[in-house]
């Protein structure tokens, strides 16, 4: 694509070949109508079944669509900041494979992008299941929803206070904000999210939150050792961040 896109799409996939066809339809479809250019990236984790396979099926019919292929498993975080810096858009938008959220919703973040409400611009919007007007579809299940909740409250400790929800995997960072955050990011699995947001936090980039309708695809299963991985990684971003690991002091002025 020669032209630069006004938004990039980055989808990160591990073994997502049943998923990915309707989720690719179901993006294509919203934004085929759109008044705006876009690219759609597939970010393949070095997937074992047919995922890269189904996006060059696609490609054909999905406008924009490319596949970045990695042959070896490298992890949602490194795929994700892989794919946030590979893209072109003015901005960038990452989302699950699974479609929990629907593209329309990046809809509602444009004029908070664009700047055009009382509230002003913002560099980064992201979508939330914690905030006023958000729907989850079905509920989760009450132990997961309680550890969802302690994960927050220990990430707003530890790095992001009055960010309600740090994990939902729908996130829109402008094209500035992408380039200058995901450089730095370290995190190879689920807290990409609250690194990335942390690290834009530092270099004072304005953050904001938006309800999104969350469906809930109960074959998904997030074992408990994820969770308890996600914050002791979020204990090794707030390290990094109190010691200047990152070496963002440096960079903050350029």
């Amino acid at each position: 694509m020669d032209q630069k896109p006004y938004l990039s799409v980055v989808i990160p996939a591990y073994n997502e070949a049943e998923r990915l066809p309707a989720t690719l339809v179901d993006i294509d479809k919203h934004l085929r109508g759109a008044d705006f250019s876009y690219e759609i990236l597939v970010v393949n984790d070095g997937s074992k079944d047919g995922t890269a396979e189904v996006v060059h099926k696609f490609e054909p019919m999905v406008q924009g669509l490319r596949l970045v292929d990695n042959k070896e498993n490298k992890g949602k975080g490194k795929v994700v900041k892989q794919g946030m810096i590979e893209a072109k858009g003015q901005f960038r938008l990452f989302t699950d494979a699974d479609n929990s959220t629907s593209i329309d919703h990046f809809f509602r973040m444009i004029p908070f992008l664009e700047g055009t409400t009382e509230e002003g611009k913002f560099d980064i919007v992201i979508g939330s299941r914690d905030v006023k007007g958000s729907k989850l579809v079905p509920p989760q299940p009450f132990y997961r929803r309680a550890l969802g909740n302690i994960g927050n409250i220990v990430i707003q400790i530890f790095l992001l206070p009055k960010i309600w929800d740090t994990q939902c995997g729908f996130k829109c960072f402008s094209e500035e904000a992408a380039e200058k955050v995901f450089p730095f990011t370290r995190i190879n699995r689920w807290a990409i999210d609250a690194e990335a947001l942390a690290i834009a936090k530092v270099f004072g980039y304005k953050i904001k939150e938006v309800p999104i309708t969350w469906v809930n695809d109960t074959r998904s299963r997030v074992a408990l050792k994820a969770y308890i991985g996600t914050l002791l990684d979020v204990l090794k971003v707030r390290i990094w961040l109190w010691t200047d690991s990152y070496k963002l002091r440096e960079k903050k002025g350029k």
